[in-house]
Parts: C-alpha cells; sequence; structure tokens
C-alpha cells in the first residue's frame, strides 16, 4: 500500500514539474521517492493528531452540555429558604373626657418575623412568628404569637390547596397588614372589633384563580370560643382561641369571592358559618354568621377603602344581652403624592362600630398622613376624635394623636 502511494506521488511530481533537458537516473528517483515518503508520513500523522483532538473535544463538549443540563436541573429543583418580616412602634396622646382614661405611651407593638421554604416549584411552606409588645411572660404586656404555619401545593394553573395554621380569608386586613401598606398608626377598629385581626385559624383550604381576575377561596378550620360571662361577654375578639389547645367540637367554615379583572379594581365578599361560636352546647350561645364586603378602587394616586362586616349569632342568652347583631363599616379616601425624596399620603377614616360591648359601640373620625421614605418604610401621624354611642360612656370619649414608625422586610 505505501509503495503505492510513493509510486502515485511520483506520478504526479513528474507530472507537474516542468520539463527537464535531462531524464533522472534510478538514483534520483529513488531520492525523490524517499523524499515523499516521508512528507506523506508527516501529513498522516498530522491527519491523526487531528483525529485525536476532534474526539477530545467532542467528549469535552458532551460532558459539559451533561453538566450543563445537571446544574439547570438542579436549580429547578434545589430548595430555597426565605425570611422575611415587619414591625411597627407607637407613640399614643389621647385626651379623654374622663381623665382617668388619658393615654400616654409609646409601645413596640409588634415585632414579626416571616420565614418560608420551597419544598418544590410546587410545595412550599410559609410561617409568620410574632411578639407583641416587646416583652412576654408572667405580667408581662405582650406574647408571644405564632399567626401563620401551613404548607401550601400547587395543584394545577387555577387550582392551589393549604393544610396547617393560616390567616382567615376576610376583609383587607387580615391578610394583609404590614405597616406600609395601610393609613393610620393603629388599625382600623371595624377589623378589630368585629372582624377579630389579626384572625387566624388551623385547618385546610382550597382556592381557585383565573386569569379574568375571579378568585375564590373556601376553607373548613377551627371555630371560635366566645365567652358568655364576665366583662367580655360575647366579644368575638375574645373568642379566638389562637390554635393553643383550642377546642374543636364544632368546626367552622369560611368562604370568599374575590374579584380584581379591572385595573385599580379589588372587591371582596366572605361568607363564613360557626357551627356554635362558643363551642358549648347549651350555653345559650349557638351558631353564628360573618357577612362581609371590601372594596378597593384606584385612579392614578387616589384610592378609595371600604369595609362592611356584620355578625348575626343565635341563643337565649346572646340574644338576652342584644349582642345577637354586631355590626361595622368604614369608608377611606386617601391621596399619594410622589416625590424625588419619598411619597406622601394624606387620608381620612370614619367608623362606625357596633360591636357587644358598651365601651366597643362608638363613632370615630379620624385623619392623617404618612411618609414612605422607600417603599418599604413609613412614618405615620395622624388625629382621631372618638365617640361612645351610650352616655354611660361618655367619660372614654377621646380626642388625640399617634405617631408611628413601620416597615417591613
Amino acid at each position: 500500500m505505501n509503495k503505492t502511494i510513493c509510486w502515485l506521488g511520483f506520478a504526479l511530481l513528474v507530472m507537474a514539474s516542468p520539463a527537464r533537458s535531462e531524464t533522472p537516473n534510478i538514483e534520483e528517483i529513488w531520492a525523490i521517492v524517499q523524499q515523499q515518503q516521508v512528507e506523506i508520513d508527516e501529513l498522516k500523522r498530522k491527519l491523526a493528531a487531528a483525529d485525536a483532538q476532534l474526539a477530545a473535544a467532542d467528549q469535552k463538549i458532551e460532558a459539559t452540555g451533561d453538566y450543563l443540563d445537571t446544574f439547570a436541573m438542579s436549580e429547578m429543583q434545589q430548595p430555597s429558604t426565605t425570611i422575611g418580616g415587619y414591625g411597627e412602634v407607637h407613640y399614643n396622646n389621647l385626651n379623654a373626657d374622663d381623665s382617668a382614661r388619658d393615654v400616654d405611651q409609646i409601645d413596640f407593638h409588634r415585632f414579626v418575623l416571616f420565614f418560608g421554604h420551597e419544598f418544590t416549584d410546587r410545595i412550599r411552606f410559609f410561617s409568620e412568628l410574632e411578639l407583641e409588645h416587646s416583652l412576654a411572660g408572667d405580667g408581662a404586656p405582650g406574647e408571644v404569637e405564632l399567626e401563620q404555619a401551613y404548607v401550601d401545593f400547587t395543584l394545577t394553573d387555577t387550582l392551589s390547596a393549604k393544610a396547617g395554621l393560616f390567616l382567615l380569608p376576610v376583609g383587607i386586613l387580615n391578610e394583609t397588614h404590614e405597616p406600609p401598606t395601610f393609613y393610620g398608626v393603629e388599625r382600623n377598629s371595624v377589623e378589630s372589633d368585629i372582624i377579630p385581626s389579626t384572625w387566624w385559624e388551623a385547618g385546610a383550604a382550597v382556592s381557585g384563580h383565573y386569569e379574568t381576575g375571579l378568585s375564590w377561596d373556601f376553607a373548613m378550620h377551627s371555630g371560635l370560643a366566645m365567652p358568655t360571662t364576665g366583662g367580655n361577654a360575647f366579644r368575638v375578639r375574645s373568642g379566638r382561641q389562637k390554635v393553643a389547645e383550642a377546642l374543636a367540637s364544632d368546626p367552622a367554615y369560611t368562604a370568599r369571592l374575590r374579584y380584581s379583572g379591572i385595573p385599580g379594581l379589588d372587591l371582596g365578599l366572605s361568607y363564613q358559618y360557626q357551627t356554635d361560636a362558643s363551642q358549648v352546647s347549651n350555653d345559650g350561645l349557638d351558631e353564628g354568621q360573618l357577612l362581609s364586603a371590601n372594596a378597593i378602587y384606584s385612579i392614578g394616586d387616589f384610592t378609595f377603602k371600604g369595609v362592611y362586616a356584620s355578625w348575626d349569632f343565635s341563643g337565649a342568652a346572646i340574644e338576652a344581652a342584644g349582642a345577637d347583631s354586631q355590626t361595622g363599616w368604614f369608608l377611606e379616601p386617601s391621596y399619594r403624592f410622589r416625590t424625588a425624596r419619598g411619597d406622601f399620603g394624606i387620608y381620612g377614616r370614619y367608623q362606625d362600630v357596633d360591636a357587644a360591648r358598651a365601651q366597643d359601640q362608638f363613632t370615630q373620625n379620624e385623619f392623617g398622613v404618612n411618609y414612605w421614605p422607600t417603599d418599604n418604610v413609613v412614618f405615620k401621624f395622624d388625629f382621631r376624635q372618638r365617640e361612645h354611642n351610650l352616655a354611660s360612656e361618655a367619660g372614654r370619649d377621646f380626642d388625640g394623636f399617634d405617631i408611628g414608625l413601620g416597615y417591613q422586610f
């Protein structure tokens, strides 16, 4: 084979070479053939080396591709843990008609930490741990509370479910109550006395959400255990068990329908049914039903909010006490000014509350200003004036101002 190549190379050389005046002798021909053989061997060596380099490069490219595929898959499946939180400090200066009821105090009202974890892109955990009033323990004014701890499951593109301890889907404030998200140092009284925010229970819920802006929630969960005697008798807020060894003989159910399909508009309608609002049979307090409606409408920097909530209870004892119907509502217009040094917002709010206790039956006017140097930090100032419905509570009437600082991250 090699000799054949040599002779072919010689023939090509002869044909490509200019005509010579003399015919080369056998020694010259042999020298030419040997030189051609050396050159051919060198070409073959280089070709083999190039083939080897190309094969190695192919292996490296394939290995790199496999690594990138593995890395991308691991990134998609890598669990992630997140931490967040919020907090707020308040100064209250309120002058009551009965000076013994004056308030002049400063309080770090809430310090809250969020912990979340993503097990997969469809299974997530969320929790919220809160310390109220800086100190908790015997004789201290505050307490440590677990406000949320649930696992959320994405079932389909439009359907999800969760189980554990979660905030109920009622009103505006109960699920979204970080200080930079609302006006006023103190949370509104309707979503404190009638809707007892912050209100969480343990159970399971399923939710649907659609591109049209329509969504719904349905939850089965632990219920209230409202007292029927004492100074807090039939008070809804005092019925929260906070899922701390809570009585669970009589569950509750909550359903919500929500619509946000028009830019700037957010509407919600909730219904809750308590099978026994005291968790005790034959004590004069039986079932309870809560109906609430809320609306938020924004046009540019102007926003209007409103909430209405009403309880209807049955039972001889609560009806005799006149607390079987408890209602509240508020209206709140606001305007936000955006500047290079942060945003300023002004608001006004009118509240009407008719809850179980005489001291929780009042109207209140307030107005104030929020300043956000950045979106997640807010300074607040407001002025409040409260008048109670019953003459026996006139000494609780007050006016005064509040100053606050809040943040979230």
